[in-house]
């Protein structure tokens, strides 16, 4: 798939600002600082268009990239940054919620994982929490390249025992750097769009 163009994204916190148009989506969830903006410019391939930030917690609606005119990347708040809140992340989990509970056209969930790090707690819940709803995830590691080969085989286990995969089931290595996971998450999305 070629990315020809991408709009300004729909900003949404609330189900009647959300498009209207009925087109595919596919969502974008993960912790703060786990890298969804820089995801979202890789596989758009786009400098700066999704907005990056050093301060985690940076996203505070749901965001809606039209890209090719066919489909959307829906952005939304990441979770599990302490210094939010608690009331501000109840506000951001019930937008989650209701994004997810209302959505027919919502075609597949990429679940973010810091590839560094054992997956957290709140990966695991919302892993669990989108497969109670029966939605297609992909979990995807981001910052593959800060590890070195020697540690991959540990890492790769580590997210494994994690999640409690099937033999079947895996996850995608990315990489903002070397683009590794591009071709994979392209052709997923490619598969699932209505034809």
């Amino acid at each position: 798939m070629q990315i020809d163009n991408v709009n300004e994204p729909i900003i949404a916190i609330r189900i009647s600002q959300y498009p209207t148009d009925a087109l595919d989506e596919f969502l974008l969830l993960g912790r703060s600082n786990v890298g969804k903006s820089s995801f979202i410019n890789t596989l758009i391939e786009r400098k700066n268009f999704a907005r990056t930030s050093s301060k985690p917690g940076k996203t505070q609606t749901l965001n809606f990239y039209l890209v090719n005119n066919k489909f959307y990347l829906v952005d939304v708040p990441g979770y599990g940054y302490a210094s939010v809140a608690k009331d501000r992340q109840k506000k951001f989990g019930l937008m989650i919620e209701d994004y997810i509970k209302n959505r027919p056209n919502l075609k597949h969930v990429f679940l973010l994982v810091d590839y560094r790090h054992k997956p957290t707690e709140d990966d695991i819940l919302m892993y669990n929490y989108l497969k109670y709803y029966n939605l297609d995830i992909t979990i995807v590691a981001t910052k593959y390249d800060k590890i070195t080969k020697n540690n991959r085989v540990k890492q790769d286990k580590l997210i494994r025992n994690a999640f409690a995969f099937k033999e079947e089931e895996s996850f995608i290595p990315w990489s903002t750097i070397t683009k590794k996971g591009r071709n994979e998450i392209l052709e997923i999305i490619s598969s699932k769009l209505s034809k």
